[in-house]
Protein backbone atom coordinates (compact mmCIF):
# COMPACT_ATOMS: atom_id res chain seq x y z
CA UNK A 1 0.00 0.00 0.00
CA UNK A 2 0.90 3.32 -0.99
CA UNK A 3 1.30 5.73 2.07
CA UNK A 4 0.08 9.21 1.54
CA UNK A 5 2.34 12.79 0.55
CA UNK A 6 2.64 14.33 3.86
CA UNK A 7 2.41 17.94 3.39
CA UNK A 8 3.09 21.00 5.69
CA UNK A 9 1.94 24.04 4.69
CA UNK A 10 3.22 27.33 6.18
CA UNK A 11 0.38 30.26 5.81
CA UNK A 12 -0.42 33.20 7.50
CA UNK A 13 -3.08 33.85 5.25
CA UNK A 14 -5.16 30.88 6.23
CA UNK A 15 -5.91 32.83 9.66
CA UNK A 16 -8.76 33.99 7.17
CA UNK A 17 -11.45 31.43 7.95
CA UNK A 18 -12.67 31.51 4.06
CA UNK A 19 -9.15 30.85 2.82
CA UNK A 20 -9.19 27.66 4.65
CA UNK A 21 -12.05 26.43 1.89
CA UNK A 22 -8.90 25.83 -0.32
CA UNK A 23 -7.16 23.73 2.21
CA UNK A 24 -10.11 21.42 2.45
CA UNK A 25 -10.47 21.11 -0.93
CA UNK A 26 -6.38 20.18 -0.66
CA UNK A 27 -7.18 17.83 1.65
CA UNK A 28 -10.00 15.95 -0.37
CA UNK A 29 -7.25 15.22 -2.96
CA UNK A 30 -5.94 11.62 -4.14
CA UNK A 31 -2.80 10.70 -1.37
CA UNK A 32 -2.69 14.01 0.48
CA UNK A 33 -2.21 14.22 4.43
CA UNK A 34 -2.43 17.93 4.99
CA UNK A 35 -1.61 19.77 8.07
CA UNK A 36 -1.39 23.39 7.84
CA UNK A 37 0.92 25.87 10.66
CA UNK A 38 -0.50 29.36 11.12
CA UNK A 39 -0.17 31.83 13.76
CA UNK A 40 -2.59 32.30 16.64
CA UNK A 41 -3.32 36.04 14.87
CA UNK A 42 -1.09 37.95 12.35
CA UNK A 43 -1.10 42.02 12.28
CA UNK A 44 -1.32 44.03 9.49
CA UNK A 45 -0.96 47.55 10.26
CA UNK A 46 -3.57 48.63 12.80
CA UNK A 47 -5.99 45.13 12.61
CA UNK A 48 -5.60 42.37 14.33
CA UNK A 49 -6.51 39.10 12.06
CA UNK A 50 -7.31 36.62 14.93
CA UNK A 51 -7.45 32.78 13.77
CA UNK A 52 -10.51 31.67 12.46
CA UNK A 53 -11.26 27.79 12.34
CA UNK A 54 -14.11 27.81 9.96
CA UNK A 55 -13.21 25.13 7.08
CA UNK A 56 -11.04 22.18 8.96
CA UNK A 57 -12.51 19.48 7.39
CA UNK A 58 -9.95 17.04 6.64
CA UNK A 59 -6.59 18.21 7.94
CA UNK A 60 -4.70 19.38 10.87
CA UNK A 61 -4.83 23.07 11.66
CA UNK A 62 -2.24 24.00 13.67
CA UNK A 63 -1.79 27.26 15.42
CA UNK A 64 2.02 27.87 16.49
CA UNK A 65 4.14 30.80 18.17
CA UNK A 66 5.42 33.26 16.10
CA UNK A 67 7.77 35.98 16.73
CA UNK A 68 7.99 39.80 15.45
CA UNK A 69 3.70 39.38 14.41
CA UNK A 70 3.19 41.76 11.90
CA UNK A 71 6.22 42.17 10.26
CA UNK A 72 6.24 40.47 6.75
CA UNK A 73 10.09 40.34 6.11
CA UNK A 74 11.41 39.31 9.56
CA UNK A 75 8.85 36.94 11.21
CA UNK A 76 9.46 33.50 12.59
CA UNK A 77 8.14 30.20 13.66
CA UNK A 78 10.51 29.38 16.83
CA UNK A 79 8.71 25.84 17.12
CA UNK A 80 9.12 25.00 13.24
CA UNK A 81 12.37 22.90 13.81
CA UNK A 82 10.55 20.70 16.42
CA UNK A 83 6.98 20.47 14.28
CA UNK A 84 9.30 19.26 11.29
CA UNK A 85 11.47 16.62 12.83
CA UNK A 86 8.07 15.14 13.93
CA UNK A 87 6.19 15.12 11.21
CA UNK A 88 9.11 14.45 8.55
CA UNK A 89 7.03 15.85 5.81
CA UNK A 90 7.60 14.77 2.22
CA UNK A 91 6.82 18.20 1.01
CA UNK A 92 6.97 21.79 2.88
CA UNK A 93 4.92 24.31 1.52
CA UNK A 94 6.19 27.75 2.56
CA UNK A 95 2.70 30.58 1.57
CA UNK A 96 5.41 33.16 1.82
CA UNK A 97 7.80 35.14 -0.31
CA UNK A 98 11.04 33.42 -1.25
CA UNK A 99 12.76 37.03 0.51
CA UNK A 100 11.56 37.01 3.81
CA UNK A 101 13.01 35.34 6.88
CA UNK A 102 10.44 32.94 7.39
CA UNK A 103 10.94 31.55 4.28
CA UNK A 104 14.52 30.96 4.23
CA UNK A 105 14.44 29.43 7.83
CA UNK A 106 12.04 26.77 6.57
CA UNK A 107 13.51 25.90 3.53
CA UNK A 108 16.90 25.39 5.46
CA UNK A 109 15.43 23.44 8.20
CA UNK A 110 13.71 21.22 4.93
CA UNK A 111 16.70 20.57 3.28
CA UNK A 112 18.60 19.16 6.35
CA UNK A 113 15.51 16.53 6.94
CA UNK A 114 15.26 16.11 2.88
CA UNK A 115 11.93 17.40 2.25
CA UNK A 116 11.16 19.22 -1.01
CA UNK A 117 10.34 22.65 -0.72
CA UNK A 118 8.78 25.02 -2.07
CA UNK A 119 7.20 28.79 -1.71
CA UNK A 120 4.82 31.25 -3.11
CA UNK A 121 5.43 34.75 -4.68
CA UNK A 122 3.31 37.41 -6.00
CA UNK A 123 6.03 39.73 -6.33
CA UNK A 124 5.86 40.89 -9.81
CA UNK A 125 8.15 44.09 -10.02
CA UNK A 126 12.14 43.48 -10.13
CA UNK A 127 13.37 44.59 -6.73
CA UNK A 128 16.43 44.19 -5.34
CA UNK A 129 16.54 43.87 -1.74
CA UNK A 130 19.43 44.72 0.89
CA UNK A 131 21.31 42.61 3.15
CA UNK A 132 19.87 40.28 4.60
CA UNK A 133 17.07 39.84 2.65
CA UNK A 134 19.20 39.34 -0.66
CA UNK A 135 20.41 36.49 0.92
CA UNK A 136 17.10 34.85 2.05
CA UNK A 137 16.15 35.01 -1.42
CA UNK A 138 19.34 33.51 -3.09
CA UNK A 139 19.25 30.73 -0.37
CA UNK A 140 15.54 30.01 -1.16
CA UNK A 141 16.08 29.96 -5.13
CA UNK A 142 19.22 26.94 -4.31
CA UNK A 143 17.21 25.29 -2.22
CA UNK A 144 13.62 25.30 -3.61
CA UNK A 145 12.22 22.65 -5.50
CA UNK A 146 9.48 24.69 -7.19
CA UNK A 147 8.15 27.66 -6.98
CA UNK A 148 4.63 29.04 -7.38
CA UNK A 149 3.80 32.36 -8.78
CA UNK A 150 0.64 34.34 -8.27
CA UNK A 151 0.75 36.07 -11.54
CA UNK A 152 2.25 35.50 -15.11
CA UNK A 153 4.95 38.61 -14.39
CA UNK A 154 6.23 37.08 -10.82
CA UNK A 155 6.84 34.38 -12.79
CA UNK A 156 9.29 36.47 -15.23
CA UNK A 157 10.66 38.73 -12.15
CA UNK A 158 12.16 34.99 -10.94
CA UNK A 159 13.90 34.11 -13.80
CA UNK A 160 15.41 37.53 -14.50
CA UNK A 161 16.76 37.63 -10.91
CA UNK A 162 18.12 34.19 -11.23
CA UNK A 163 15.84 31.11 -9.87
CA UNK A 164 16.70 28.52 -12.32
CA UNK A 165 13.72 26.10 -10.93
CA UNK A 166 10.36 24.90 -12.13
CA UNK A 167 7.90 27.64 -11.91
CA UNK A 168 4.39 27.39 -12.16
CA UNK A 169 1.84 30.68 -12.24
CA UNK A 170 -1.53 29.87 -9.62
CA UNK A 171 -3.39 32.24 -7.48
CA UNK A 172 -2.49 31.58 -4.00
CA UNK A 173 -6.84 31.30 -3.23
CA UNK A 174 -9.85 31.06 -5.27
CA UNK A 175 -13.11 31.96 -4.42
CA UNK A 176 -15.78 29.81 -3.26
CA UNK A 177 -18.65 29.49 -6.14
CA UNK A 178 -21.34 28.40 -3.88
CA UNK A 179 -20.91 32.01 -2.33
CA UNK A 180 -19.98 33.96 -5.45
CA UNK A 181 -23.17 33.15 -7.57
CA UNK A 182 -26.15 35.62 -9.28
CA UNK A 183 -28.37 36.79 -6.84
CA UNK A 184 -31.42 37.86 -8.26
CA UNK A 185 -32.28 41.44 -8.28
CA UNK A 186 -35.98 42.57 -8.01
CA UNK A 187 -37.25 44.93 -11.11
CA UNK A 188 -39.32 48.03 -9.59
CA UNK A 189 -39.44 49.67 -12.63
CA UNK A 190 -36.00 51.08 -14.35
CA UNK A 191 -33.03 51.95 -12.36
CA UNK A 192 -29.81 53.93 -13.54
CA UNK A 193 -26.67 52.08 -14.68
CA UNK A 194 -24.93 51.13 -11.18
CA UNK A 195 -21.05 51.12 -11.39
CA UNK A 196 -19.26 49.86 -8.87
CA UNK A 197 -15.91 49.68 -7.21
CA UNK A 198 -14.79 47.80 -4.50
CA UNK A 199 -11.62 48.08 -2.60
CA UNK A 200 -8.44 50.68 -1.23
CA UNK A 201 -9.07 54.38 -1.98
CA UNK A 202 -5.77 54.84 -2.79
CA UNK A 203 -3.88 56.74 -6.01
CA UNK A 204 -2.63 53.48 -7.51
CA UNK A 205 -6.28 52.10 -7.76
CA UNK A 206 -7.00 54.56 -10.10
CA UNK A 207 -10.22 55.55 -8.92
CA UNK A 208 -10.17 59.25 -9.98
CA UNK A 209 -9.78 57.68 -13.40
CA UNK A 210 -13.23 56.23 -13.23
CA UNK A 211 -14.63 59.34 -11.45
CA UNK A 212 -13.78 60.89 -14.86
CA UNK A 213 -14.44 58.62 -17.62
CA UNK A 214 -17.89 58.64 -15.58
CA UNK A 215 -18.65 62.45 -15.74
CA UNK A 216 -18.96 62.24 -19.50
CA UNK A 217 -21.28 59.41 -19.51
CA UNK A 218 -24.58 60.28 -21.15
CA UNK A 219 -28.29 58.34 -19.48
CA UNK A 220 -29.02 57.53 -15.95
CA UNK A 221 -25.90 56.11 -13.97
CA UNK A 222 -24.90 56.17 -10.27
CA UNK A 223 -21.30 55.28 -9.37
CA UNK A 224 -20.76 53.29 -6.26
CA UNK A 225 -17.49 53.75 -4.25
CA UNK A 226 -17.30 50.80 -1.64
CA UNK A 227 -13.77 50.77 0.65
CA UNK A 228 -11.67 53.26 2.40
CA UNK A 229 -8.36 54.91 2.37
CA UNK A 230 -6.19 58.18 2.38
CA UNK A 231 -7.74 59.67 -0.96
CA UNK A 232 -11.06 59.58 -0.17
CA UNK A 233 -10.55 63.54 0.44
CA UNK A 234 -9.63 64.08 -2.78
CA UNK A 235 -11.83 61.65 -4.87
CA UNK A 236 -14.71 63.49 -2.94
CA UNK A 237 -13.50 66.46 -4.22
CA UNK A 238 -12.89 65.48 -7.17
CA UNK A 239 -16.25 64.72 -7.60
CA UNK A 240 -17.67 67.54 -7.14
CA UNK A 241 -15.42 69.81 -9.47
CA UNK A 242 -16.58 67.45 -11.96
CA UNK A 243 -20.62 68.23 -11.09
CA UNK A 244 -21.17 64.30 -10.52
CA UNK A 245 -21.54 64.46 -6.50
CA UNK A 246 -24.97 63.52 -6.26
CA UNK A 247 -24.46 60.59 -8.60
CA UNK A 248 -21.67 59.28 -6.68
CA UNK A 249 -21.65 57.80 -3.60
CA UNK A 250 -19.05 56.87 -0.95
CA UNK A 251 -19.47 54.36 1.54
CA UNK A 252 -17.54 51.99 3.47
CA UNK A 253 -16.31 48.17 2.76
CA UNK A 254 -19.74 46.03 2.47
CA UNK A 255 -19.36 43.17 5.29
CA UNK A 256 -17.79 40.17 3.81
CA UNK A 257 -21.29 38.66 3.90
CA UNK A 258 -22.95 40.92 1.85
CA UNK A 259 -20.32 41.21 -1.16
CA UNK A 260 -22.60 38.96 -3.60
CA UNK A 261 -25.54 40.74 -2.77
CA UNK A 262 -24.07 44.43 -3.26
CA UNK A 263 -22.39 42.67 -6.72
CA UNK A 264 -25.71 41.96 -7.97
CA UNK A 265 -27.44 44.95 -8.45
CA UNK A 266 -24.50 46.57 -10.39
CA UNK A 267 -24.10 46.93 -13.98
CA UNK A 268 -20.37 46.81 -13.83
CA UNK A 269 -17.11 46.35 -12.05
CA UNK A 270 -14.23 48.34 -12.71
CA UNK A 271 -10.82 47.71 -11.39
CA UNK A 272 -9.37 50.96 -13.00
CA UNK A 273 -5.79 50.39 -11.63
CA UNK A 274 -2.53 52.27 -12.73
CA UNK A 275 1.17 51.33 -11.98
CA UNK A 276 3.82 53.04 -9.78
CA UNK A 277 7.26 53.05 -9.27
CA UNK A 278 6.43 50.71 -6.04
CA UNK A 279 3.53 48.95 -7.18
CA UNK A 280 1.56 46.69 -9.69
CA UNK A 281 -1.64 44.83 -9.45
CA UNK A 282 -0.73 41.28 -8.72
CA UNK A 283 -4.15 39.75 -9.32
CA UNK A 284 -7.59 41.54 -8.09
CA UNK A 285 -9.56 39.17 -6.38
CA UNK A 286 -12.52 41.36 -6.84
CA UNK A 287 -12.67 40.97 -10.38
CA UNK A 288 -13.43 36.84 -9.91
CA UNK A 289 -15.86 37.80 -6.86
CA UNK A 290 -17.71 39.90 -9.48
CA UNK A 291 -17.09 37.36 -12.09
CA UNK A 292 -18.51 34.57 -10.22
CA UNK A 293 -21.82 36.53 -9.86
CA UNK A 294 -22.03 36.92 -13.45
CA UNK A 295 -21.14 40.68 -12.96
CA UNK A 296 -19.40 42.15 -16.14
CA UNK A 297 -15.97 43.75 -15.16
CA UNK A 298 -14.08 46.45 -16.88
CA UNK A 299 -9.87 46.47 -16.05
CA UNK A 300 -7.31 48.23 -16.92
CA UNK A 301 -4.28 47.18 -18.34
CA UNK A 302 -2.34 46.54 -15.59
CA UNK A 303 -0.54 43.91 -14.16
CA UNK A 304 -2.39 40.96 -14.29
CA UNK A 305 -5.80 42.27 -14.63
CA UNK A 306 -5.98 41.25 -18.23
CA UNK A 307 -5.15 37.87 -17.65
CA UNK A 308 -7.33 37.14 -14.99
CA UNK A 309 -10.17 38.90 -17.08
CA UNK A 310 -9.28 36.75 -20.70
CA UNK A 311 -12.26 37.51 -22.83
CA UNK A 312 -14.73 37.26 -19.91
CA UNK A 313 -14.77 41.34 -19.87
CA UNK A 314 -13.52 44.72 -20.72
CA UNK A 315 -9.93 46.28 -20.68
CA UNK A 316 -8.63 49.48 -21.87
CA UNK A 317 -5.35 50.80 -21.60
CA UNK A 318 -3.96 51.96 -18.52
CA UNK A 319 -4.51 55.35 -17.37
CA UNK A 320 -7.03 55.67 -20.92
CA UNK A 321 -9.86 57.35 -19.92
CA UNK A 322 -11.77 57.73 -23.10
CA UNK A 323 -11.26 54.31 -23.59
CA UNK A 324 -12.82 53.75 -20.06
CA UNK A 325 -16.02 55.51 -20.78
CA UNK A 326 -16.28 54.18 -23.99
CA UNK A 327 -16.58 50.64 -22.46
CA UNK A 328 -18.84 51.90 -19.79
CA UNK A 329 -21.43 53.43 -22.73
CA UNK A 330 -21.31 49.90 -24.33
CA UNK A 331 -22.08 48.18 -21.34
CA UNK A 332 -25.29 50.78 -20.41
CA UNK A 333 -26.62 50.73 -23.52
CA UNK A 334 -26.66 46.79 -24.64
CA UNK A 335 -27.90 44.60 -21.85
CA UNK A 336 -27.15 41.42 -24.31
CA UNK A 337 -23.63 42.15 -23.73
CA UNK A 338 -23.76 42.41 -20.41
CA UNK A 339 -25.41 39.01 -19.99
CA UNK A 340 -23.18 37.92 -22.19
CA UNK A 341 -19.96 38.76 -20.33
CA UNK A 342 -21.43 37.88 -17.36
CA UNK A 343 -21.99 34.07 -18.32
CA UNK A 344 -18.75 33.85 -19.58
CA UNK A 345 -17.28 35.27 -16.39
CA UNK A 346 -18.84 33.20 -14.24
CA UNK A 347 -17.76 30.46 -16.63
CA UNK A 348 -14.05 31.26 -16.42
CA UNK A 349 -14.39 31.82 -12.76
CA UNK A 350 -15.40 28.01 -12.49
CA UNK A 351 -12.90 26.70 -15.13
CA UNK A 352 -9.45 28.61 -13.53
CA UNK A 353 -10.57 30.02 -9.98
CA UNK A 354 -12.55 28.27 -7.68
CA UNK A 355 -10.46 26.72 -4.36
CA UNK A 356 -11.12 23.69 -6.25
CA UNK A 357 -9.28 24.29 -9.22
CA UNK A 358 -6.52 26.03 -7.46
CA UNK A 359 -6.01 23.08 -4.99
CA UNK A 360 -5.83 20.79 -7.98
CA UNK A 361 -3.03 22.59 -9.98
CA UNK A 362 -1.20 22.93 -6.71
CA UNK A 363 -1.73 19.43 -6.02
CA UNK A 364 -0.10 18.58 -9.81
CA UNK A 365 3.16 20.53 -8.46
CA UNK A 366 3.14 18.56 -5.27
CA UNK A 367 3.00 15.15 -7.74
CA UNK A 368 6.04 16.54 -9.89
CA UNK A 369 8.03 17.53 -7.06
CA UNK A 370 7.49 14.16 -5.30
CA UNK A 371 8.66 12.68 -8.89
CA UNK A 372 11.52 15.03 -9.24
CA UNK A 373 13.00 13.64 -5.25
CA UNK A 374 12.11 10.15 -5.94
CA UNK A 375 13.97 10.41 -9.25
CA UNK A 376 17.25 11.60 -7.76
CA UNK A 377 17.35 9.96 -4.95
CA UNK A 378 17.36 6.47 -7.38
CA UNK A 379 20.56 8.57 -9.41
Amino acid sequence: MIRAMRVLMVSKACVVGAYQRKLEELAALPGVELTVIVPPAWREGDTTLRLHRAYTRGYRLLAEPILFNGNHHLHVYPTLGRRLREMQPDILHMDEEPYNLVTAHALWLARGLGSAALFFTWQNIQRRYPPPFSSFEKLCYRVARHAIAGNQEAAAVLGAKGYRGPVTVIPQFGIDPAVFHPVAVASNGPRPFRIGYLGRWTAAKGIDLLLRAAAGLEGEWRVEIRGSGEEGPALRALAEQLGIQDRVEFAPYVPSTDVPAYLAHLGALVLPSRTTPSWKEQFGRVLIEAMACQVPVVGAASGEIPNVIGDAGLVFPEGDVEALRGHLARLRADPTLRCSLGERGRQRVLDHYTHQRVAEATWQVYQSMLGEKNGRELL
